[in-house]
């Protein structure tokens, strides 16, 4: 009885799984406060990085500014689009737009002020770093930042590119 009780636990914690291996569907805004619709995130068949930051967060800070400087060869190497959702809620989102464009930051910039997509994604903590495959399946993620965690993320896409 108990293997049948673990077995029917594997094969739902393996359904949620698959279920949890495309962007949820959340609606958010972009930076000129249109409403925008997760699920509707693509990028040609190339692969897309979303990166969860704050602008309270100063590693989020250092990874989107390192990989800044490296992001149009990324580009156009891969084709890979990086799309930076802020989880700044009502009190520090009137920074997120002065930091990027102080930062110079080619990233398209989503704003999660609710954190409604930072739930639906399991983050806990920020920096939270998801790749997708060219059909939309998360693929790799990492938690936090040390320098050199740009090179393994860019490792992980030039593998997507195989």
């Amino acid at each position: 009885m108990r293997i049948l009780i673990a077995l029917s636990f594997i094969l739902c914690m393996s359904n949620a799984l698959i279920a949890q291996n495309k962007v949820p569907s959340v609606i958010v805004k972009d930076l000129k406060g249109q409403s925008f619709n997760t699920a509707d995130i693509s990028n040609d068949g190339n692969p897309v990085i979303i990166n969860f930051w704050a602008t309270w967060c100063s590693p989020c800070k250092r990874e989107l500014n390192t990989i800044a400087e490296v992001y149009p060869d990324w580009q156009d190497e891969t084709g890979v689009k990086l799309i930076a959702v802020s989880i700044d809620d009502s009190r520090s989102q009137s920074r997120v737009l002065p930091y990027i464009n102080g930062s110079a930051w080619d990233y398209e910039v989503l704003i999660d002020t609710n954190q409604d997509l930072k739930r639906a994604m399991n983050v806990n903590n920020v920096p939270h770093t998801f790749l997708l495959n060219g059909k939309g399946e998360i693929v790799w993620e990492h938690n936090n930042y040390s320098p050199g965690d740009e090179d393994k993320l860019y490792e992980q896409i030039l593998l997507l590119k195989k």
